[in-house]
């Protein structure tokens, strides 16, 4: 069994393994054992005007957005803060006020000044 790194988010020594995942539970940060530097690096998303998004940066919805299954509406302008970037299509994890947790794609944010 070989040395367990610390989280590359929070810096925790608290970190254990899970299959072929490392997990911090103090930022609930996972990544793979190997090649666990290049998959956090490799994470990268752009707003509406091509400005990188990074974890924990706040954003400004650029357009209505009607959720799928709902009769909800995400309104232009909304602020939501400490966003999440994450693999897929639907590359932000968040929670948005009035609706809860949900998947954006970043195309419909811009970064907030």
């Amino acid at each position: 069994m070989g040395s367990i790194p610390s989280c590359q988010k929070c810096g925790s020594n608290y970190v254990y393994e899970d299959g072929n995942l490392y997990i911090c539970p103090e930022c609930a940060q996972e990544w793979p054992k190997e090649n666990h530097l290049e998959k956090i690096d490799s994470l990268c998303a752009s707003d509406a005007n091509g400005h990188a998004i990074n974890d924990g940066d706040t954003v400004v919805v650029v357009k209505d957005l009607k959720i799928k299954g709902s009769s909800s509406i995400i309104k232009v302008g909304t602020k939501i803060k400490n966003v999440r970037i994450v693999d897929g299509d639907h590359n932000i994890d968040c929670k948005v006020d009035g609706v809860g947790a949900i998947q954006l794609k970043s195309e419909f944010l811009r970064k907030a000044p």
